[in-house]
């Protein structure tokens, strides 16, 4: 590429981090801070991990999963941080890019809604490399599994290899979100580490290889 002509992908990121819709033009209730959205958009990248919506710590830092979160999410794909955020290989895009703040309970609200609709299918036809979508959560399933998401996201991530057998280029695969609070979910299902996890873990070696 010469020295004049655009990087559709650099482009493309610097729209996203430049964006303030949900505080300037939103729906409904204006995010109440800073925007700092948070995506790793990439035009070689085979993986793309598809999140809900930066944490405090993740607002606070930038990168995508950089918390507690994001080791067990390294985890259970059976790589280091070099790899994970190594952007040639592993590209993320959240559902929100923003950290949506909290309730009165001090959890995370959902994804803004903004964010979606402005610029994710334009993000994703962006990244053409991708062969793999880990869709983390249900707001991510909703979206990226369409009329293949029946139930909630327990069904949904039981039905692994229907949804994996189902879709090509990018395949899908449904994880639950990797926070501290579906520790007893990964306890009362434990399939996903023994069935799963293996299957996503050969994945992700020959997709980084």
């Amino acid at each position: 590429m010469s020295a004049t002509s655009p990087d559709p992908i650099a482009e493309l990121d610097l729209a996203i981090r430049a964006c303030r819709i949900c505080r300037d033009a939103p729906t409904g209730t204006p995010l109440p801070h800073e925007p700092r959205p948070v995506a790793h958009l990439s035009a070689t990248a085979r993986i793309l991990v598809a999140g809900q919506a930066p944490g405090t710590k993740v607002h606070a830092s930038g990168l995508p999963f950089d918390d507690a979160s994001g080791d067990r999410l390294r985890d259970w794909m059976g790589i280091g941080r070099d790899l994970f955020y190594d952007t040639s290989r592993i590209a993320f895009l959240p559902m929100g890019f923003c950290f949506p703040g909290q309730d009165a309970a001090g959890s995370d609200l959902p994804p803004r809604r903004e964010c979606a609709p402005a610029w994710r299918a334009r993000a994703v036809a962006a990244m053409p490399a991708v062969e793999l979508v880990l869709a983390v959560g249900q707001y991510a399933q909703v979206w990226h599994l369409g009329r293949l998401k029946l139930g909630g996201m327990t069904e949904t991530v039981a039905r692994w290899r229907e949804i994996m057998a189902a879709t090509a280029r990018p395949r899908i695969l449904p994880l639950p979100h990797p926070s501290w609070r579906n520790t007893g979910w990964l306890k009362r299902h434990p399939w996903f580490g023994t069935d799963l996890l293996p299957a996503l873990r050969a994945d992700i070696a020959r997709l980084t290889a």
